[in-house]
């Protein structure tokens, strides 16, 4: 018996798509689609950073300098002239100033409610008692010193006058803009990939993607594509709705941020696959990104400059990705400075972002 030729002509095989390319599209398209179909994701992504700008913005915008906080110890019936040059303080707008006993200013002095005692010595001379390593006591200090001088008759020497400066760059917010922007890009690329990809593992998703005609490499450059593409909006709204409300201006090249961008993305996506790589609990991924991303809020400048930390370990904190990314936005920013003169922050985000995906790929697993 004759068997049917089943055999498909050639004309009739089935069409083998680019092999290189159709996994990568298909799973970044797979993961922009599971992105828009949970809309507390949009929030966190796009919302919460301009909250984040907002509130920083009109906290910090216009902040005026607070009065120095003024405890006088002075008796009652003391009408030297330092007590009553330390009494006028009670009248002068610029100082929160009151007189107390020695006690009670002590104890207001050691809870941090006021900056400097001013204590009037039976003697005649005066007593300033305060905290050196705080900056506002210090300020305070010299403050009502030389109000005091002044109320006890003394003559400036020298004309002088204050020139309030309020451009676009001298002011913290400009400073505040960048910083946040790279710690939005360090929060998305660690726990966007980083988190997700361990979630993907605990509820069995990579062991069906390892059942599929797809390299690991595919599978991680889509996840840290894809995360890119939900960052690079997010960096716009940032910039656009700072500049559009507080007037926060780019004085370099608009194409140099966007570079910055990209890479700080990258670099930080290639840090969440290494921590997700060989992770199979939420608690565990969830520590490393901790650990990861504390020594970056706490030393890489976003919001206060990094110069405050001892000059021995300021070498180390460059190191940081965050302060490579956060110093090189900053000279784009706010000094108009261009990539070539930047190049030690980018070399040091290139060098993170190649280690970190390069050991990812090396170590990863799918089960």
């Amino acid at each position: 018996m004759t068997l049917p030729d089943t055999t498909t002509p050639p004309s009739r095989l089935p069409e083998v798509r680019d092999r290189s390319v159709g996994p990568l599209r298909e799973l970044i398209w797979s993961r922009l689609i599971e992105f828009c179909r949970e809309p507390e994701v949009i929030f966190w992504v796009y919302g919460f950073p301009i909250l984040m700008v907002l509130a920083l913005g009109i906290a910090f915008r216009e902040r005026p300098i607070e009065q120095p906080r003024v405890a006088m110890v002075v008796a009652s019936a003391d009408d030297s002239l330092a007590a009553v040059a330390a009494r006028s303080l009670a009248d002068a707008p610029a100082f929160d100033a009151a007189v107390a006993d020695r006690e009670a200013a002590r104890e207001q002095l050691r809870t941090g409610k006021i900056d400097v005692i001013i204590e009037v010595r039976a003697e005649g001379d005066v007593a300033f008692l305060y905290d050196p390593t705080r900056p506002e006591a210090v300020l305070a200090r010299d403050r009502a010193e030389a109000a005091m001088e002044r109320a006890a008759g003394r003559e400036d020497r020298l004309a002088s006058s204050d020139e309030l400066v309020d451009e676009p760059g001298s002011r913290y917010i400009d400073f505040l803009i960048p910083g946040l922007m790279g710690l939005s890009l360090m929060g998305g690329g660690l726990w966007g990939v980083g988190f997700v990809t361990v979630e993907m593992r605990i509820r069995g998703l990579l062991k069906r993607f390892l059942a599929t005609p797809m390299r690991r490499w595919e599978f991680l450059v889509a996840v840290m594509a894809s995360r890119m593409l939900f960052m690079i909006p997010e960096m716009l709204l940032i910039v656009l709705f700072s500049g559009w409300l507080f007037g926060v201006r780019i004085a370099g090249s608009i194409a140099a941020v966007a570079v910055l961008v990209l890479l700080g993305a990258m670099t930080f996506a290639g840090l969440g696959l290494l921590a997700a790589s060989r992770a199979k609990t939420l608690e565990t991924v969830s520590g490393l990104l901790n650990v990861i991303m504390l020594p970056m809020w706490l030393g890489s400048g976003v919001f206060f400059a990094r110069e405050r930390y001892p000059e021995a370990i300021q070498p180390l904190l460059r190191l940081l990705p965050l302060s490579a990314l956060v110093d090189a936005l900053r000279g784009v920013m706010l000094e108009g400075l261009p990539l070539l003169q930047l190049w030690p922050a980018v070399a040091t985000l290139l060098v993170w972002a190649c280690v970190s995906f390069s050991v990812a790929l090396r170590v990863f697993r799918w089960l």
